[in-house]
């Protein structure tokens, strides 16, 4: 369903009873499955402006900041929610943790780290330059055509996946929903299975200098083998977030991949009780 919040419309999905605890996942890359598997809990996921089936303006151009996305999310949020963010997602999630508190009950933060897309922080691990060169080496796909992106998609995330984390029929089953819900002009479909509007909207001002500023119980989840955002950006967040949790996927890379849910799935159910 579509929700007007912050002057656009977001599109929603929920999964689970509104009388249970809410969560919210940032972002529309999360597997049904995975929503289904956190029973007991209230689970709301949405597209971001200019993804899915959201408000659309120009991904390559935003006129929003980060700070709106932000507030997007606040206002999604009926009271308290429990807050995840994966990948560039944790921006938002971080950002929301520490604008807006008293909506927070507790943040998880998935792949993700404490500075925005470009120059990393000297102490910080930059994404994988062989990695990066095989992903952003190929030839583009035609985004107009779902199997030509559903190809694409499916070999990038077999370089980000790790040694145990990759599942072409999950990924394929993933980005062949992801073209459903998006508009099909190249634009649009880039920025939803690429998230390129990050690239072009502006983050600024720095948020890492805040991040002991964090009160709500903090969980960090990071894959031991993620090429994107290396581990050791999950370990710098959960040592700068005042009395957080470091779980560490052994053998996942970016994301939360189908071989992550038997630990992840109890993980986020204790940190959301």
């Amino acid at each position: 369903m579509l929700r007007e919040v912050n002057g656009v419309e977001l599109w929603v999905d929920t999964f689970g009873e509104p009388a249970d605890p809410p969560v919210l996942l940032i972002g529309l890359s999360w597997p049904d499955d995975l929503c289904t598997q956190l029973a007991g809990r209230y689970v709301t996921r949405y597209d971001l402006r200019d993804t899915g089936r959201s408000t659309y303006a120009d991904p390559d151009g935003p006129k929003y900041d980060l700070r709106d996305l932000v507030s997007d999310a606040a206002e999604l949020i009926d009271g308290r929610a429990h807050v995840v963010g994966l990948g560039v997602g944790g921006f938002i999630a971080q950002l929301l943790a520490l604008d807006h508190p008293d909506r927070v009950a507790s943040l998880t933060l998935v792949s993700t780290r404490s500075v925005a897309p470009g120059p990393v922080d000297p102490d910080l691990e930059d994404h994988e330059l062989a990695v990066m060169q095989q992903m952003f080496g190929r030839p583009q796909p035609d985004w107009a055509d779902r199997d030509s992106v559903v190809d694409y998609m499916t070999g990038s995330a077999r370089l980000l996946a790790g040694s145990q984390g990759f599942d072409e029929q999950d990924t394929r089953t993933a980005a062949g929903r992801v073209f459903d819900r998006s508009r099909k002009s190249a634009a649009a479909q880039r920025a939803s299975h690429l998230g390129t509007t990050f690239a072009a909207v502006n983050c600024q001002p720095r948020w890492r200098e805040r991040l002991p500023g964090i009160t709500a119980k903090t969980l960090v989840i990071h894959g031991d083998e993620d090429p994107f955002f290396p581990h050791q950006n999950g370990a710098a967040l959960a040592a700068e977030i005042p009395h957080a949790t470091l779980l560490t996927l052994p053998g996942i890379g970016q994301g939360l991949p189908r071989a992550s849910w038997p630990i992840v799935v109890p993980a986020l159910l204790s940190h959301t009780a």
